[in-house]
């Protein structure tokens, strides 16, 4: 817990967060979205992503679905997909396309789901040109709506807030990575060095696994966070975000099962056991369980009461958590109609 309360300080001082500017003129950059039956999704936040004034690119990944139609008819140029080769995930497989297809000098990669607000995209180039990265991942301001989005969905942004310091991109071990596929912005040059998606074909996580091999082979890695500029509505239930969880879940303990059920008890022992039982240091563990959302959304800029109040939700995350770990204990994912093993 101390470990985690300094870390949230310390990115409170030291995170950057995206201000909205001006898509500088002559900027040569391509915007690549992968969908899979993202029809809803690019009806509601396309118009936002071909208002940046950049190449707009759109592949359908065989949708069931008007994604295709959706996204020709609102102005974008749409690829087909090809079939999905063998070992490769199919947004791995999507985004190696998009690339390829790209005239940009900056490749973004972001999802159906995330809504761009005016001067998102100048922003992100000029965090880009800032922090001097051949990597820049943002995460977008979650939009949560229902009960059932705010039980498990804040979870991502404490995971990083929380988890990883921002200096700690500075230290030579490309351990210390992090990445959200929502937004991913490459310099070109790094991309093709790297090998592009190709490099991490088979990942369910592919997001963080691409950030690793970056640094690994020396490039600069930056984050961001999206604030007013850039937001996103990932999951519209408890179940959808148990679904969607646990895919990464195994990926974030860098796919040693044995590593789950021991994250699981920590968590248990420290959220929801000082509440039940006489623990050391129990009333200072019961404070830190129901600081920590609001603290963090604070910090993302998610700052209504109703964002606040998540805070009850504490002591109760680890069981919420329990059937995430239980999907993640298993030998194949289902994601977006497609089996893989993990």
């Amino acid at each position: 817990m101390a470990y985690k309360a300094a870390t949230l300080l310390h990115n409170a001082l030291a995170f950057p967060r995206l201000r909205p500017a001006p898509t500088p003129p002559g900027a040569r950059v391509s915007l690549l979205i992968p969908a899979r039956d993202e029809a809803h999704n690019l009806a509601r936040h396309l118009p936002g992503v071909l208002a940046q004034g950049a190449e707009v690119l759109v592949l359908d990944d065989q949708s069931s679905d008007d994604t295709a139609a959706v996204a020709a008819r609102l102005g974008a140029r749409v690829l087909r997909g090809a079939p999905l080769p063998p070992g490769w995930t199919g947004k791995a497989w999507a985004c190696q396309q998009l690339a390829g297809a790209a005239a940009g000098e900056v490749l973004v990669f972001t999802d159906a789901d995330v809504m761009w607000g005016p001067g998102a995209l100048g922003g992100l180039l000029r965090e880009l040109e800032t922090s001097e990265a051949d990597l820049l991942s943002v995460w977008p301001r979650q939009d949560n709506r229902t009960p059932g989005e705010r039980l498990l969905t804040p979870l991502v942004e404490q995971t990083l807030l929380l988890g990883l310091p921002f200096a700690f991109l500075r230290l030579p071990s490309a351990r210390a990575s992090a990445a959200n596929g929502q937004v991913m912005a490459f310099r070109r040059a790094a991309y093709g060095a790297l090998g592009g998606h190709a490099a991490v074909r088979g990942e369910l996580l592919e997001d963080v696994r691409l950030a690793y091999e970056l640094r690994a082979s020396g490039g600069r890695l930056s984050l961001a966070l999206g604030q007013g500029g850039l937001g996103v509505r990932m999951y519209r239930s408890y179940p959808a975000s148990v679904r969607g969880l646990g895919k990464s879940l195994l990926g974030v303990h860098g796919g040693v099962r044995a590593l789950l059920p021991l994250t699981f008890a920590l968590q248990l022992a420290a959220y929801t056991l000082p509440w039940l039982l006489p623990v050391p240091g129990a009333r200072w563990l019961r404070l830190a369980s129901v600081l920590e959302r609001p603290l963090v959304n604070l910090l993302s800029g998610r700052r209504r009461a109703a964002d606040l109040a998540e805070g009850a939700l504490g002591p109760v995350t680890p069981l919420l958590m329990l059937p995430v770990y239980a999907r993640a204990l298993r030998r194949r994912a289902v994601w977006k109609g497609r089996e893989y093993r993990q």
